[in-house]
């Protein structure tokens, strides 16, 4: 079970670009992509409330997320792209294990590109009726998708590890995408992977019975 930007996708500046977009649209200062790698990972609308100024004049949140969401769905492919390495992942990883995708980014956004670069691996991002990560409701439900009983969380986020502990799976936290070791660790991170290549046999040295 992969999460999607920054462990499997770099979308770090199309997200960067897109936010910035907005933000500029409805009068706001423009965030660094530092700050935007801070703030992605807990979904579009802690992302877009984390970017405005935070002064009393900013505009309506909701206003400002639903031009982000309509802006970055029409953006989301300008400079987004497999990690290096990614791809031989994945294909060596097909026919021995089950995969699906589970992502905060809004469920349009996730489906566009993942048909674009991992076609015919099950994607679900955040809509109404699934909650959003760290709740674990899409891990069950991509699980029940592809028919498995349990899986190994794989992530790059805090909110990654969160979701592994409250699904009750383990987690592999991946340390090429958003977050740093420390933030990982600090968070209870235990199994870590700094390149894709590494994944497939920390992936057979943990215990998981069903397959």
């Amino acid at each position: 079970m992969f999460d999607l930007d920054g462990t499997l996708l770099n979308t770090l500046q199309d997200l960067t670009d897109a936010t910035n977009a907005a933000l500029a649209h409805f009068g706001c200062p423009e965030r660094s992509i530092g700050e935007i790698r801070s703030f992605v990972g807990n979904g579009a609308r802690n992302q877009i409330r984390l970017s405005l100024p935070g002064r009393d004049d900013d505009p309506d949140l909701d206003a400002v997320l639903e031009w982000y969401k309509a802006y970055y769905a029409e953006h989301c492919q300008i400079k987004t792209a497999p990690y290096p390495g990614i791809a031989e992942l994945l294909e060596r990883l097909k026919g021995e294990w089950p995969m699906a995708i589970v992502s905060n980014k809004p469920d349009n956004a996730v489906k566009k590109l993942c048909a674009e670069h991992f076609p015919g691996i099950f994607a679900l991002g955040e809509a109404p009726g699934c909650p959003r990560k760290p709740a674990p409701d899409m891990v069950f439900a991509a699980m029940e998708a592809i028919g498995v009983e349990t899986c190994i969380y794989v992530g790059d986020s805090e909110v990654d590890i969160r979701t592994a502990g409250n699904a009750r799976v383990p987690c592999i936290s991946v340390l090429w995408g958003f977050r740093d070791r420390d933030v990982l660790e600090a968070e209870g991170g235990t199994h870590f992977c700094v390149e894709p290549a590494e994944l497939p046999k920390i992936l057979e040295n943990i215990d998981l019975k069903d397959r």
